[in-house]
């Protein structure tokens, strides 16, 4: 696994051995960059990633200049994983939280530009990630929602959702709170 652009591109994640997080793809991050480094500005903006795992979203939004990215991860060894990496980078501006997400989502209250999600893809109910983002209130007016799913879980239903992206067996569904219609031809 390695950070696909920016700063830090090019630098391996070394997550710890035992670890059972499934990270997302090198060839499906290059894809969400690309996506995103086209439609939102990513110097400045303030991150949260939910299921933050080995850390190589968070990573790769700090890489391109984000002003603050907060991860949540409530694994032990990911985390302290995670808290190695921040350490070795010095990145002062990457907060981490051990948390359990859904229990993050009921209690805090700020807003992002930008909202990551990659549960675990055997989670239930992961179709309900925009709803609890929604209504925590944790999206700006003009932000992006981003959950990482398997090809089954279908969120076009939602009312913010806006496109969806497949890359390999990696799927994305993308939420903006301005969406009036989905617009997916895919």
């Amino acid at each position: 696994m390695r950070i696909v652009g920016g700063r830090y591109k090019g630098r391996r994640i070394q997550p710890p051995k035992s670890t059972v997080a499934r990270p997302t793809t090198d060839f499906a991050k290059e894809g969400l960059f690309n996506i995103l480094q086209h439609s939102v500005p990513l110097e400045g903006i303030r991150v949260l990633d939910l299921f933050a795992g080995t850390g190589s979203i968070s990573l790769e939004f700090l890489s391109r200049e984000a002003e603050e990215v907060i991860s949540v991860e409530q694994d032990r060894e990911l985390f302290a994983h995670l808290q190695r990496t921040a350490r070795e980078l010095n990145a002062t501006n990457w907060h981490l939280v051990k948390s359990d997400v859904f229990t993050f989502l009921q209690g805090h209250r700020s807003t992002f530009d930008v909202v990551f999600a990659d549960p675990p893809f055997h989670l239930e109910g992961i179709e309900r990630i925009p709803t609890l983002v929604r209504e925590a209130g944790l999206l700006a007016p003009d932000g992006l929602l981003i959950v990482e799913h398997p090809k089954d879980v279908d969120m076009r239903t939602d009312p913010w959702f806006d496109r969806h992206r497949p890359y390999g067996n990696v799927h994305f569904s993308f939420f903006k709170p301005t969406a009036a219609t989905a617009t997916d031809p895919a």
